[in-house]
């Protein structure tokens, strides 16, 4: 039996949860920020789950209306985010399981990537953490192929210059 719209989007949305808050990191650069909007994605989600299509892919559709709830939220904000991003030592990254220098790394890489501009840093993070084909992310954020390959060619150049010579050999 074929699942409704409705069931699809509230039975995959528990699984797909930590993506939609990892995206929202790299849009917020905040975890409180990122737990608030990923909870308004959701509840969104669930409003919005008649207009879901089966078969077609849950992840995509959550992560284009985050793109546009927190676009929507920056619009109304008269101050833009005042602080800016916190240091990636004060965020809480869960340890994968990698071995110390492995954890090391990876907190060295991201906070490069955090600190890429908010267009670069979301496109890297849906293309290179999520796994999303240069299309794919082209649709989930609304904007043309060629500014996809464009805004990733910025990042991998600017991370390029960010990292040591130790740091680009570590990996």
């Amino acid at each position: 039996m074929a699942k409704s719209a409705h069931d699809t989007v509230r039975h995959g949305l528990p699984a797909l949860y930590p993506r939609i808050w990892r995206y929202c990191l790299a849009l917020t650069g905040s975890p409180d920020r990122a737990r608030d909007l990923a909870q308004t994605a959701c509840v969104h989600a669930l409003e919005k789950a008649s207009l879901f299509e089966p078969g077609t892919h849950l992840d995509r559709w959550v992560f284009r209306m985050t793109q546009r709830l927190w676009l929507n939220d920056l619009r109304a904000e008269t101050v833009r985010r005042g602080k800016g991003l916190l240091p990636i030592e004060e965020l809480d990254i869960p340890d994968t399981g990698s071995d110390q220098q492995s954890n090391l790394f990876f907190k060295q890489v991201l906070s490069k990537v955090m600190s890429l501009p908010d267009a670069q840093r979301v496109t890297v993070v849906l293309v290179y953490v999520e796994g999303y084909s240069y299309k794919e992310a082209a649709e989930t954020l609304d904007i043309p192929i060629g500014t996809v390959m464009s805004r990733l060619s910025a990042a991998r150049s600017k991370l390029a210059k960010a990292l040591t010579p130790q740091e680009r050999d570590a990996g």
